[in-house]
């Protein structure tokens, strides 16, 4: 019987075979946790939302009518977490156009004093729920008594 004298250590074969094995549990894992990451996300941005509601009633108390933007009560330069700017629209003011204002399925406005909301993960958006570039959006409803996803209401 003949041994070889060499080293011990992996054959190339046991080497691709783990590196198989790795990649098969990143594989499993990244859509695990980006949908949790998205979970994090929504739920950041449901309370930026509740903490802008505050400061514009805290504005609205003060001046007796609500801001023209979101640099008014100091939140112009704050982002979502998908890294774009809040959307709030004064409908309260009067002169608003009815394609601007966020609404239902029924293509009803969902608010009525403003609106206020994150274009989601897409970045886009539209007035009405039901298109599509809508469906992620984190939004304020019924003057405030729901903020989530524009899919759930």
């Amino acid at each position: 019987m003949h041994r070889r004298a060499c080293c011990p250590g992996f054959t190339i074969v046991e080497i691709l075979i783990a590196i198989a094995i790795i990649a098969t549990l990143v594989a499993i894992a990244i859509p695990v946790s980006s949908h949790f990451i998205d979970q994090g996300r929504i739920a950041r941005a449901i309370a930026e939302i509740r903490l802008l509601e505050k400061d514009i009633t805290t504005f609205e108390l003060e001046n007796g009518a609500f801001p023209n933007s979101l640099n008014d009560v100091g939140r112009g330069t704050l982002l979502d977490p998908w890294r774009n700017p809040y959307e709030y629209l004064n409908i309260a003011a009067g002169g608003v156009p009815k394609g601007q204002m966020r609404k239902d399925r029924f293509l009803v406005p969902v608010n009525s004093d403003y609106d206020l909301y994150s274009r989601g993960k897409d970045g886009d958006s539209k007035a009405p729920f039901t298109a599509k570039a809508s469906r992620d959006d984190i939004v304020r409803c019924n003057d405030g008594g729901y903020v989530g996803l524009a899919s759930q209401f």
